[in-house]
C-alpha cells in the first residue's frame, strides 16, 4: 500500500541522502547523526554558556527501534567544561525511511517534538530535560537531544514490577492527568497536541489492523482461550473504544505507560520518558495500561482495585476531579483495547513500520494486556458512559 504522505517522504529522504554533509546551521536537522557537527552541537549545548564551544564529539552505538536513537559523547572547551556541562546526551531522529513513514503518518514525531517545545516547562514531576527538539514537517526528518539518563535508570520485565512500585507510578499519572485539567495556561500548553481519537487513527493509516491481526496470530500462546475464540472481534471493538468519552473529560496524557518507558535517577526518584504519543484524551486509557503493562498477571488481579483507588485518591490530591471506582473501571475497559493493540502491533509489524521492541517483550506485555481484556469482558463493554 501507498501512505498519503509516502511519495513526499521518499521524495525528501532521497534528496537528503544525495547531499549528505557537515550540518553547522542550528537551524538545520541533520539527516544523519554522522552528519552532526561541533558547531551545530554547539549553538544547541552551550548557548547559555558564553565562550563555552564543543570541541569534540563521538557516536554511540546504534539503537534502533521505533526512533533511531544513538548517544552522543562530548568534550568542551575550557569554559564549557568549567560550567559542568554534560559530558553526553541521548538522541532520538527519524532519520530512517521506514521509521520516517510511520512515525510521520501515526504523527509521533509532531507529539513528542511539541511535548519538549510547548508542554515540558509546565510539567512538575520528573522526566528527562531536552536540549533541543525540531522536525521538519515536509520530509519528516526530526531530531531530539535529551539528557542521557544511562541505560540501567529504566525499569525491566525482569527485574521490576510490584505492588508498592506501581503505586508510585500510578501517583505520577495522577499528577499527569491532573495537570491536564489545570486551568487556561496548561491548556494553550497543550492547544497543538492531537486528541486520542485522532492519534490513533492516524496510526491506523499504517497498514494497523494487519499488524494487529498478525500480531495476535504470533502470540496465540500467550492469548487466553475465551479471548482467542472472539479475536474477530478484538480490531471492530478496538476502534468502536475512540468514542468513549468519560464523564469528567479528555485530559493531558502520556500513551504509552508500558514498564520500559519509566527509570530512576540516582536517588531513587522515578520518572516516564519517551512522549511520541502524548495526547489530549481518557485518562482511563493511561490508567489502564499502567496497572496491567506493570504487573505479572495475578499480582495485579489480586491488587487492582485498590491499586485504582490509589491513582483515584492521588488524582484528587492532585488537583484533579472525583472519580467512582465504577468509573474507572468502566473507563479501564475501554482504554485496554487500544493499548493491547499497541502490543499485537509490535509483535508482527508490516513492511510500513520499523521493528520496535524485542520480540519477548512484545510476546509478555500482549499476554498481560490479553489477560486483562478477557478478565473485564472488554469485548462485551459498550462504549459508552
Amino acid at each position: 500500500m501507498t501512505l498519503p504522505l509516502e511519495n513526499q517522504i521518499r521524495a525528501a529522504f532521497a534528496a537528503e541522502r544525495a547531499n549528505m554533509q557537515k550540518v553547522t546551521d542550528p537551524d538545520q536537522i541533520p539527516p544523519d547523526f554522522e552528519c552532526i557537527s561541533n558547531a551545530w552541537l554547539t549553538a544547541h549545548l552551550c548557548k547559555a554558556v558564553p565562550g563555552a564551544e564543543v570541541v569534540g564529539h563521538s557516536l554511540g552505538e546504534p539503537d534502533e527501534g521505533t526512533n533511531n536513537r544513538r548517544r552522543i559523547l562530548l568534550q568542551y572547551n575550557d569554559a564549557g567544561a568549567a560550567a559542568g556541562l554534560p559530558s553526553s546526551i541521548f538522541a532520538k531522529a527519524t532519520n530512517g525511511l521506514r521509521n520516517r513513514l510511520m512515525l510521520a503518518h501515526s504523527g509521533a514525531i509532531h507529539c513528542e517534538v511539541t511535548f519538549y517545545r510547548e508542554v515540558r516547562d509546565g510539567i512538575t514531576f520528573e522526566t528527562p530535560r531536552a536540549f533541543h527538539a525540531a522536525y521538519d514537517p515536509h520530509s519528516f526528518n526530526s531530531i531530539i537531544l535529551l539528557e542521557d539518563l544511562g541505560d540501567s535508570a529504566f525499569l525491566d520485565l525482569t527485574s521490576h514490577g510490584s505492588p508498592d512500585l506501581m503505586r508510585r507510578q500510578l501517583s505520577l499519572l495522577a499528577r499527569l492527568h491532573a495537570s491536564g485539567f489545570g486551568g487556561a495556561g496548561m491548556a494553550s500548553r497543550l492547544a497543538n497536541l492531537p486528541s486520542w481519537k485522532t492519534r490513533f487513527s492516524a496510526l491506523m493509516q499504517v497498514n494497523l489492523e494487519k499488524a494487529c491481526t498478525d500480531g495476535l496470530a504470533v502470540c496465540r500462546d500467550r492469548i487466553p482461550a475465551d479471548l482467542w475464540e472472539r479475536r474477530a472481534e478484538i480490531w471492530p471493538v478496538t476502534v468502536a473504544s475512540l468514542d468513549f468519552e468519560a464523564s469528567t473529560g479528555p485530559t493531558l496524557c502520556h500513551g504509552d505507560v508500558h514498564l520500559h518507558n519509566w527509570y530512576f535517577r540516582p536517588d531513587g526518584t522515578l520518572g516516564i520518558s519517551d512522549w511520541g504519543v502524548t495526547h489530549i484524551g481518557p485518562w482511563g486509557r493511561d490508567l489502564a495500561y499502567c496497572l496491567v503493562a506493570g504487573l505479572p498477571v495475578d499480582v495485579r488481579r489480586s491488587h487492582e482495585d485498590e491499586l485504582m483507588q490509589h491513582y483515584l485518591d492521588a488524582l484528587v490530591a492532585n488537583g484533579g476531579p472525583a472519580i467512582t471506582l465504577d468509573e474507572a473501571r468502566t473507563a479501564c475497559k475501554s482504554g485496554i483495547m487500544t493499548a493491547l493493540a499497541f502490543w499485537t502491533m509490535t509483535a508482527a509489524p508490516v513492511a510500513e513500520m520499523p521493528d520496535m521492541q524485542p520480540a519477548d517483550t512484545a510476546l509478555a506485555f500482549v499476554e498481560r494486556l490479553a489477560a486483562a481484556v478477557s478478565d473485564w469482558n472488554a469485548l462485551d463493554f459498550e462504549q459508552t458512559p
